[in-house]
């Protein structure tokens, strides 16, 4: 859900991986190295933006796995046309249930900037739920 595609999550998951090996020694004896590959990723996506500076669009839809899913799809369309600091700040807020503090921790950015994002990111999935409502009327 941070990359907005299946090809860039599989990207990451293995750089994750990869910075994960010289560590895992010491990493797993921790208390949560789940939550440390999670920071890993959400860290390694941040560099990914800071050095491509533009969102890269696909018309490309990813098919449901089951018909039954097609309310998933419809979020994930949404998910995928914020701009990548905003998706990556929903998506560690609603989907993992971090708080304020920890997204700003992994994506190195103030709280005061998880909140504005988070407030940005909802306002402008309003604004498209109320557009395409009143289209559909």
């Amino acid at each position: 859900m941070l990359t907005g595609n299946a090809d860039d999550a599989a990207d990451l998951v293995q750089e994750a991986l990869l910075k994960l090996n010289s560590t895992w020694r010491r990493v797993r004896r921790k208390d949560d190295p789940e939550g440390y590959v999670r920071t890993i990723m959400a860290r390694q996506h941040v560099t990914w933006w800071r050095r491509r500076r533009r969102e890269q669009l696909t018309d490309e839809v990813p098919s449901p796995v089951r018909e039954d899913e097609e309310d998933l799809r419809e979020v994930w369309e949404r998910l995928r046309a914020l701009p990548p600091k905003q998706r990556a700040v929903l998506v560690l807020r609603y989907h993992e249930g971090l708080g304020d503090g920890e997204i700003a921790a992994i994506l190195g950015i103030s709280q005061a900037t998880v909140r504005s994002q988070a407030s940005r990111a909802l306002a402008t999935l309003r604004a498209r739920a109320r557009a395409l409502s009143g289209r559909q009327a």
